[in-house]
């Protein structure tokens, strides 16, 4: 279970992955034995999982866009499935409410943009889907 010393620690990582174990303690009120062994406790049972480099796109390149997805409930793990396997997916997230799935897709072009679409309006299982394009970053992590 994450106390609040725990959910303080991630979050000073999620600003910034690389900031080091004595800026961690002092931000935290705790010793540098201390703030490492947390952090040590949150990767080895898996809540941290990793560290990573997020670069902001001043322009994104081609197309970004979010799909949100209505499946018929006897079709849902084959339309993940099949989902997953596009390239131009980057994530998908399964979801309550309206839609079912929403889909972050990367495009390299309207065109690709626009025969993606198609590929996943011809998916069996997809019962209706909205599109939208992403226009600017107004934040980004």
């Amino acid at each position: 279970m994450l106390d609040e010393n725990d959910r303080h620690l991630i979050a000073l990582l999620r600003t910034d992955a690389r900031m080091p174990v004595a800026k961690l303690a002092a931000a935290l009120g705790v010793t540098r034995a201390t703030a490492r062994a947390r952090l040590d406790r949150l990767m080895t049972a898996g809540i941290i999982t990793g560290f990573t480099v997020t670069v902001r796109d001043t322009e994104p390149e081609g197309v970004r866009a979010v799909a949100m997805i209505e499946v018929d409930g006897r079709h849902a793990e084959n339309v993940i499935r099949r989902l997953s396997g596009l390239p131009e997916i980057r994530s998908l997230h399964t979801t309550n409410g309206r839609w079912d799935i929403v889909a972050d897709i990367e495009a390299p072009t309207l065109g690709a943009f626009d025969a993606l679409l198609r590929a996943i309006r011809q998916i069996d299982g997809i019962a209706n889907s909205e599109t939208s394009i992403l226009l600017a970053i107004r934040k980004g992590r």
